[in-house]
């Protein structure tokens, strides 16, 4: 399970509601870069700019968004992606 209190510095951060459901996801220093999560959600993960993580960029803005994040978490092999940011 991700930990909020060890992501890394350069997510997005905040969080949104949709559908009620508040939500806020990051990803934490488990990282290892296997790009799972930028390819199930390419409008919300990317490569850090220092290239040796994967980073939450943006939150999901609606709900297609959402469970392209929500296939990032639960495909994510070191379980480093969470969606409990700020709450």
């Amino acid at each position: 399970m991700a930990d909020p209190t060890d992501i890394w510095e350069d997510n997005i951060g905040g969080t949104v509601v949709i559908d009620g459901k508040k939500v806020g996801f990051y990803v934490d220093k488990e990282c290892i870069l296997c790009s799972v999560c930028s390819d199930a959600a390419p409008n919300n993960f990317r490569m850090s700019d220092d290239e040796d993580h994967d980073i939450a960029y943006k939150q999901p803005e609606n709900d297609e968004e959402l469970a392209q994040c929500y296939e990032a978490m639960e495909n994510c092999p070191v379980e480093a992606i969470g969606d409990d940011l700020d709450g």
